[in-house]
């Protein structure tokens, strides 16, 4: 006989976006459960690595997350942005440094195997969290006062709000009626790690070529992590040469940067597409991570905005709390959209078009361009702005990304 489980929030998805939600959640005092595959699992076969922004940094260091992944971790100094497109105007090299805009460091780039442990041993930890592991749920139902959801083995779990973090897929979005728009393009993206034999000095470079760009991200000690972006048909090819045939490339196409090049890590790839969801929260269901917005692997986007949904969420569930209001009702569900709305929006708009200007072959997209970067390296201010609006949206941070992360707990105190 199934068993069947009341909470107050539910989370869906065991990805790093999902357990960071559950931990926020927890930590303005609400009762969770996070439902999916066990965390490590997972983790322990993703190579990947995450450029994470200085908010994030401080959401996971107020998650209790942060101790031990910093010796795993790089930090990123500057982003050095390289025009190898071949155009007529060719762009002179761009350096956008910390220091520019009064900060030490950008923020970590973080090993996704570490994170998701740290993050998975902090969920067991936690006692306001219990963790059902489950294959996959099936079936959502989603009624005026809580959502019923069920997992493959039978279990039921009832909640008055659920935090779908379950994927570009997401059950829980269908479930709640969202729709989405979904993009394809003509790309798909090598992701390894590197070693070699020059300094990289923690700066990322980017290389901006006609195929989409090709990125370095500092790794500690002399190693990197790279994300290759490609036509198809080249990225696959690129993928299944052997390990002597790839360094060859791969030093031909950083043009001496980093020396040469040593012993290299799995490759994956994967293609390249962009999804955005008509409604971030609808029906007591809000959108989490890829369930909201898949965006390509380019300025280091997207688990950085998947961290911000986790934030966001826990400030409207505690302005909730401290009202006695529901946490699944529409004020929250309005809140929680038009909170993200602008942030979602305006980095998949931005990402979609520096994508697009490298791959047109129109001349006047090309001198508009160079012409920008041109602009960026001569402005000082113009080129500040543009630092801040890409480490995070105009307007305050989510609590929980503020240091010690206080007022949110405050506002959950004040309301018991």
């Amino acid at each position: 006989m199934a068993t069947t489980s009341t909470y107050a929030c539910m989370v869906v998805g065991t990805g790093p976006a999902g357990q960071a939600t559950a931990l926020s959640l927890a930590h303005i005092g609400a009762e969770v459960t996070l439902v999916g595959p066990p965390a490590p699992v997972a983790a322990a076969a993703d190579t990947r690595t995450a450029a994470l922004f200085n908010g994030s940094i401080t959401l996971l260091q107020n998650l209790g997350v942060w101790d031990g992944l910093e010796a795993v971790s790089a930090p990123l100094e500057a982003i050095r942005i390289v025009d190898d497109t071949g155009g007529i105007l060719r762009a002179p090299e761009v350096l956008f440094e910390a220091r520019e805009v009064g900060e030490r460091v950008f923020g970590w780039n973080v090993p996704h195997g570490p994170l998701g442990e740290a993050l998975w041993q902090a969920v067991q930890r936690h006692p306001r969290i219990t963790v059902v592991e489950t294959a996959r749920v099936e079936h959502v139902v989603i009624g005026s006062d809580e959502v019923v959801a069920r997992t493959a083995e039978g279990e039921e779990l009832k909640a008055r709000l659920v935090a779908a973090a379950d994927g570009r897929n997401s059950i829980c979005r269908a479930a709640a009626g969202i729709t989405t728009t979904k993009w394809d393009y003509d790309q798909a993206a090598i992701a390894t790690r590197f070693e070699h034999t020059r300094p990289h000095g923690n700066v990322s470079t980017e290389f901006h070529r006609k195929s989409g760009p090709l990125t370095t991200v500092p790794l500690p000690g002399l190693a990197s992590s790279l994300v290759w972006v490609e036509r198809p048909a080249i990225a696959k090819r690129l993928a299944e040469l052997d390990d002597d045939g790839f360094r060859v490339v791969l030093e031909t196409r950083l043009q001496g940067l980093l020396g040469r090049i040593g012993e290299l890590g799995p490759r994956r790839l994967f293609p390249l597409s962009a999804l955005t969801a008509e409604a971030y929260a609808r029906a007591r269901v809000v959108l989490i991570g890829e369930a909201a917005h898949v965006i390509p692997p380019i300025g280091a986007q997207g688990l950085n905005l998947g961290l911000r949904d986790a934030a966001t969420l826990a400030d409207c569930v505690a302005w909730a709390l401290a009202r006695g209001e529901d946490i699944g009702g529409d004020a929250v569900m309005s809140q929680y959209h038009e909170r993200r709305r602008s942030d979602v929006e305006s980095r998949i708009m931005a990402v979609d078009a520096l994508n697009r200007t490298l791959l047109s072959t129109l001349l006047p997209v090309s001198l508009l361009r160079g012409f920008g970067l041109h602009l960026l390296r001569a402005v000082g201010p113009l080129k500040r702005a543009l630092i801040r609006q890409g480490l995070e949206p105009a307007g305050p941070r989510p609590h929980l990304m503020e240091p010690g992360g206080r007022v949110a707990q405050a506002a959950v105190a004040g309301g018991r």
